[in-house]
C-alpha cells in the first residue's frame, strides 16, 4: 500500500514538473520571439533616428531657408493631416492600381520572356543580351516615345512601367533555370517527370530562389518607372501620388512635398518587405535559413 502511494507521488510529481517544463519552454518560446522582433526593429528605429537627427542639423546649418528646406517637425505634422486627408488615399488608389495592373503585366511578360529564352538556343543568342540591354536602360528615356505613341493617358504610363519590370525578371527566370543541377534534371526524368511537370515539380522549385529576386528587382524597376510617369503624365481627372508631387513642387510647398516623398518611401519598404517575407519562407522550406537568425 505504501509502495502504491509513493508511486502515485512520484507520478505526480513527474506530471507537475512535465506541466512546468512545457509551461518554462513556453516562455522562452515567447520570449525569444519578442527578442527576435526587437532584433530586427531596433536597427531600423536607430537609422531613422539618425537620418532624422542629421536632416534636423542639416536644417539648422542654415543651409537653405526654411520655405526650400523645412525641418523634420513641420514636415511630420503636415504628414499627419495628409495621413487623414482623402487626397492621401485616393492618391494612393490610383498609384496601387497602376502599380498593380503594371506590374502584373510586367510579371506575365517576364516569365514568358525568361522561360523562351532559357530554353531556345535561338531565341538566347537572338535576344539574350538585349533583355539585359533593356534592364540597364533608364526607364525615364522610354517617355519620349511613349507619350508619342499614347499622348499624356494611362496607356503612357502602362508602357513603361511594363518595360521597365519586365527584363529584370526574365532574367530572374533565365538565371533560375540556368543554375539548376543537370543532375537534379536527369533524377526528375528518372522518376516520370516530363514536359510541364518537369517544370511544375523540378525546375520552378529549384529556380523559385532566383525568380523571386528577379520580382523583387523587377517591383523596384517598375516602382521608379511608375514614380517618373505620374511625375510627367498628369491626368487631371485622376489624382495620384506622383501628381500631387508636382503639384506641391509647383505651388512651392515643400512641407508636403516632403510628406509625399516619405509616402512613396514607406510604401517601397513595405513592398520589400513583403518580398523578404517571401524569400525568408523560401530559405526556410529551403533549409537554408539559419535557426538563430529567424
Amino acid at each position: 500500500m505504501a509502495s502504491d502511494t509513493l508511486a502515485s507521488t512520484a507520478r505526480s510529481d513527474a506530471e507537475i514538473s512535465g506541466l512546468d517544463a512545457l509551461e518554462i519552454a513556453g516562455q522562452e518560446k515567447e520570449a525569444s520571439r519578442v527578442a527576435r522582433l526587437w532584433a530586427a526593429t531596433w536597427p531600423k528605429l536607430a537609422a531613422l533616428a539618425i537620418a532624422v537627427g542629421i536632416w534636423q542639423v542639416v536644417v539648422w546649418s542654415g543651409w537653405k531657408d526654411p520655405w526650400a528646406l523645412p525641418g523634420p517637425g513641420p514636415v511630420f505634422s503636415d504628414l499627419a493631416d495628409y495621413a487623414l486627408s482623402s487626397a492621401l488615399w485616393d492618391g494612393l488608389a490610383t498609384t496601387a492600381r497602376r502599380a498593380v495592373v503594371g506590374f502584373a503585366a510586367a510579371v506575365a511578360v517576364g516569365l514568358l520572356l525568361g522561360l523562351g529564352v532559357s530554353q531556345s538556343r535561338v531565341l538566347r543568342a537572338a535576344i539574350g543580351s538585349m533583355i539585359t540591354a533593356l534592364q540597364t536602360m533608364p526607364s525615364i528615356a522610354w517617355f519620349p516615345l511613349a507619350i508619342l505613341l499614347f499622348q499624356l493617358s494611362e496607356q503612357a504610363i502602362f508602357f513603361v512601367v511594363v518595360l521597365g519590370a519586365a527584363p529584370s525578371i526574365a532574367n530572374g527566370v533565365i538565371h533560375g533555370v540556368d543554375y539548376v543541377p543537370p543532375l537534379l534534371k536527369r533524377a526528375g526524368r528518372n522518376l516520370g517527370a516530363r514536359g510541364l511537370n518537369l517544370y511544375r515539380y523540378v525546375i520552378a522549385p529549384a529556380a523559385l530562389p532566383a525568380i523571386v529576386a528577379g520580382l523583387k528587382q523587377g517591383w523596384a524597376f517598375a516602382w521608379r518607372s511608375l514614380m517618373a510617369g505620374e511625375l510627367l503624365v498628369v491626368i487631371a481627372s485622376r489624382t495620384s501620388i506622383g501628381a500631387q508631387l508636382t503639384y506641391a513642387r509647383d505651388f512651392s510647398d515643400a512641407e508636403r512635398l516632403m510628406a509625399i516623398m516619405i509616402v512613396i518611401l514607406v510604401v517601397g519598404l513595405a513592398v520589400d518587405a513583403a518580398f523578404g517575407a517571401a524569400d525568408k519562407a523560401i530559405r526556410r522550406r529551403w533549409g537554408v535559413l539559419d535557426q538563430a537568425g529567424q
